[in-house]
């Protein structure tokens, strides 16, 4: 199966909007033990995304959307999220081909590079309570699924959703979130649900 360019910024795209459509949900979770910020900061990052991918110029194919996607995220002034994001795209773009086109395989091996660059930075673990809640299984899921694009991302996107749902059950190990201990639990992660909209509009861009 071949994955175009063209394919990924639809994705991305779509990725883009419903994390945006997210920020008010994302505000209000992030305000009961944190800086209040994050849906405001994710919107900032999703639209520099988006502005990214929409502005490409094609040359350098996969690999030089991702780095212009982290180049364009890098940019902003924001807390935790904005490195973290960057992280996540330089790693997207080291795994990813530089053709138009790239296999399934490839998109597996680009998601598979992207977590690895993403972890080296966060050194949060499942169960932290953070974004990695929703980052690893989903790329997990992602990797050991067969299938078609369509398939593979839903799979992955459904992945991101029940890590993030179980967040819910977590001590926050990481942030300001931290000082409130167990009184964290029964309350998801800002940014693991940030990750979980991503996943679900990456899946709706693939399916499309």
């Amino acid at each position: 199966m071949s994955i175009s360019t063209d394919a990924i910024k639809k994705m991305l795209l779509a990725g883009a909007e419903r994390v945006i459509e997210a920020r008010n949900e994302l505000t209000d979770i992030d305000s009961r033990f944190g800086d209040a910020d994050h849906g405001i900061t994710m919107e900032k990052i999703m639209t520099a995304l988006a502005g990214a991918v929409q502005s490409f110029s094609g040359e350098g194919g996969v690999k030089a959307l991702m780095d212009d996607v982290s180049m364009a995220i890098m940019t902003i002034n924001g807390g935790s999220a904005v490195p973290l994001w960057t992280t996540l795209f330089d790693g997207l773009s080291e795994g990813a081909s530089s053709s138009d086109e790239m296999s399934l395989d490839e998109l597996k091996a680009m998601f598979r590079r992207g977590l690895e660059a993403f972890k080296a930075l966060s050194k949060a673990k499942v169960g932290d309570k953070t974004m990695t809640d929703a980052l690893e299984p989903a790329v997990e899921v992602l990797c050991a699924c067969n299938g078609g694009l369509a398939e593979v991302m839903k799979a992955a996107a459904e992945g991101a959703e029940a890590g993030a749902a179980a967040t819910v059950n977590f001590t926050a190990k990481f942030g300001r979130a931290k000082s409130y201990g167990e009184r964290t639990i029964g309350t998801p992660d800002a940014g693991a649900m940030s990750m979980k909209y991503f996943f679900r509009g990456l899946a709706e861009g693939a399916g499309e």
